[in-house]
């Protein structure tokens, strides 16, 4: 089996991240390998397909500034050093792909839930950063919590 020695985790900063970064942190750790974590914004030229009647570059701005302040706090709660942390705008499996390439990773881990139907169809993002990847691609299947109403 192939030693990792620079593992990139793609996060998108909701509640299901632990179960990405707990599988991460534990490949790190067993390849003392360098950990690096990657979160992409997607434009939001791409939510109104580019045809928006106003400047959205600063509220844009705003949505970076925030997605590095959760991804710096998501950083300092993890059990192990993270080396880089990148915040990129655009689409999501071609930011991934590019940013592996650049520091050539040899492993991306990224979460998949597990559709069917309809939703197996049209792909997911977990099947994007698949095909094309410069690497091997770890896909951890997460689980909605339950609310514990």
């Amino acid at each position: 089996m192939a030693r990792y020695t620079r593992i990139l985790l793609a996060v998108d900063l909701s509640e299901e991240c632990p179960q990405l970064s707990d599988r991460a942190v534990e490949l790190a750790r067993q390849n003392q390998a360098q950990l690096s974590l990657i979160h992409v914004v997607e434009p939001l030229s791409f939510a109104y397909g580019g045809d928006v009647p106003m400047d959205l570059s600063t509220i844009q701005e705003q949505l970076d500034e925030h997605a590095r302040s959760k991804l710096n706090a998501y950083a300092e709660q993890l059990s192990y050093p993270v080396d880089k942390k990148f915040v990129v705008t655009g689409n999501t499996e071609t930011e991934i792909h590019q940013v592996a390439s650049n520091e050539e990773t040899d492993l991306i881990i990224v979460g998949s839930h597990g559709r069917h139907g309809l939703a197996l169809l049209l792909g997911s993002t977990a099947n994007g950063v698949l095909h094309g990847a410069p690497c091997d691609v770890l896909a951890v299947r997460v689980h909605q919590e339950k609310n514990k109403s």
